[in-house]
């Protein structure tokens, strides 16, 4: 087994791997994929503004990670699902985590904001 990751080394594989994780449509698809199996047109509409060419490539890239399992049915017309692996499972469960705190705190970022916003505005 390899050494622990340094993700503030841009030569550590970790750091990609943190970018697919954490980047805006990554760590949205892996919040949803918590709730369970979707389809790639169901996540398409449950992760509302990514583009089919986007939520592709970022699935692929979770997929890869070790994150995402896509399962292909043998059926017509074709049937995708996607869900999370176990490593997926962790990660979503910490950024499902943090996405709760930050939806629980938006009145005090506002206030943070707007306090910024008119110091700005005297400056």
């Amino acid at each position: 087994m390899e050494n622990r990751g340094d993700v503030y080394d841009h030569n550590c594989p970790s750091r990609v791997i943190a970018n697919h994780a954490t980047g805006q449509w990554g760590s949205l698809v892996l919040a949803k994929l918590l709730g369970g199996t979707l389809r790639f047109g169901e996540l398409r509409r449950e992760v509302a503004g990514v583009s089919e060419k986007m939520l592709a490539q970022t699935l692929q890239a979770l997929e890869r990670d070790g994150l995402v399992h896509r399962e292909v049915h043998p059926v017509i017309p074709p049937r995708v699902d996607y869900s999370l692996t176990p490593l997926g499972t962790q990660a979503a469960k910490r950024i499902s985590d943090l996405f709760g705190w930050i939806e629980e705190n938006v009145p005090n970022f506002r206030a943070a904001q707007d306090d910024y916003d008119a110091r700005r505005q005297n400056v």
